[in-house]
């Protein structure tokens, strides 16, 4: 079965437009929904950090101030519980090989616009993977972290492609609104992705050849499946 990389952000502040510093970590259900259908599907999953750090969650992910019932967290919090030795020992990741993976996977939460977005060793990779033709999946405002991958002429890596993101009007409806840093649908478009965005909180996944990319939590289960999918007609 397959080798995938999940990549979270060390992150756990992000510093808000102005200049205060807010908590924040990877959101639950897009790492345990995520995780649980790719292993479920018997493929193995190992978990990267930059710097090999223990990624925290975001408090309100697992939180009625973030949309997510009781029940809902209970659930996320046990099964992040069950790969809690995964998530205290993540691989370092400079250490790790695009080579060496069949699929690269990128939750969200606010944390990667603090981290991965600019984190050249993860460019690097995501780089790596994309010319091999590996898969490259990206969730929520996971995928601002492909915004790290650069050419040698400055260009962005997946600029022309299609792809779904976190949108603005969800940052403003329900996101950080006017206190976020930089909007990360905007700043795609910016770079040269073909930005196509489901309908606010939809389940929305685009898929771009090797390229998937999910919108929101929403869409945590149904990105997970479309990885799986790929990888068996690949």
């Amino acid at each position: 079965m397959a080798q995938i990389l999940m990549i979270l952000s060390a992150a756990d502040t992000l510093t808000l437009a102005d200049g205060s510093s807010h908590p924040t970590g990877y959101w639950a259900e897009e790492v345990a929904a995520s995780h649980k259908v790719l292993t479920e599907a018997g493929h193995t999953v190992r978990i990267a950090t930059p710097g090999g750090a223990r990624p925290v969650v975001d408090p309100i992910s697992l939180d009625e101030r973030g949309g997510v019932e009781a029940a809902d967290a209970a659930e996320f919090k046990a099964y992040l519980e069950s790969i809690d030795a995964d998530l205290s020992a993540p691989l370092d990741l400079p250490a790790v090989r695009a080579a060496d993976h069949d699929a690269l996977y990128l939750p969200g939460g606010h944390a990667p616009m603090a981290d991965l977005a600019g984190d050249a060793r993860l460019g690097a990779l995501l780089a790596d993977a994309d010319a091999r033709g590996r898969i490259v999946a990206a969730l929520c405002h996971g995928v601002a972290g492909l915004l790290s991958a650069t050419k040698d002429d400055g260009g962005f890596v997946f600029a022309g492609r299609g792809l779904t993101v976190f949108t603005d009007e969800e940052e403003r409806q329900g996101g950080l609104g006017d206190r976020t840093p930089w909007l990360v649908q905007s700043r795609l478009a910016e770079r040269g992705a073909v930005v196509k965005p489901g309908a606010p909180w939809s389940d929305t996944v685009v898929v771009d050849g090797n390229l998937i990319t999910g919108q929101n939590p929403q869409s945590s289960v149904s990105t997970a499946r479309r990885v799986v999918e790929a990888l068996a007609s690949a």
